[in-house]
């Protein structure tokens, strides 16, 4: 399993309405020290979040490259980190949609129910330029099918009912003390 890379420092994460979050990142062309140091920030940041994935425009960078840690269906962890993905989701009648809870890091302590496809795929480019694929079903294809979305300036509530985004409005509102603006950077537990 490729580690992400460690000793990254811990950014706030951005909240949805902000620009950065709601258009298409720009292609990530040069891998070089400046990536490699972005992404480990990006890494430190989704642990000290608890979270399972993070797109570049979470902490703000205009860049279409995510991080992820997570398991798949049957418990299996994965991690990696992929520049320029490019999402395949099964359709037709391969086609099986998952309705569980999903929240995001940037729109803090709320969840409610999404339905994605069971499987996802994604394909990009690493560190170092080399292509890589990531598949998997369970919690792993929402995290791919979510994180990808963030890097085309889509966030989940995009793809909610208006009652749904609702409900998760209310949440996020409800445990606002506990997220600062800074968060994580700063914890109030």
């Amino acid at each position: 399993m490729p580690a992400l890379p460690p000793d990254g420092e811990i950014r706030p994460i951005t909240r949805w309405g902000e620009d950065v979050m709601h258009r298409r990142a720009r292609s990530v062309t040069e891998y070089d020290d400046d990536l490699k140091a972005l992404v480990a920030d990006m890494a430190a940041t989704m642990y000290a979040a608890d979270g399972v994935g993070l797109a570049a425009c979470q902490i703000g960078v205009d860049l279409a490259v995510f991080v992820f840690d997570c398991p798949d269906a049957d418990s299996q962890r994965h991690q990696g980190v992929v520049c320029n993905p490019v999402l395949e989701i099964p359709e037709g009648r391969d086609r099986r949609l998952d309705d569980d809870d999903e929240g995001c890091l940037s729109f803090p302590g709320a969840f409610v129910p999404c339905a994605r496809p069971d499987r996802a795929r994604v394909t990009g480019q690493d560190l170092d330029g080399h292509d890589v694929v990531f598949e998997g079903t369970g919690l792993l294809a929402r995290c791919l099918q979510h994180e990808t979305d963030h890097t085309a300036g889509t966030v989940f509530g995009d793809r909610l009912s208006t009652r749904a985004r609702k409900k998760l409005r209310k949440q996020m509102e409800a445990a606002a003390e506990d997220y600062p603006l800074d968060w994580p950077t700063t914890r109030t537990d």
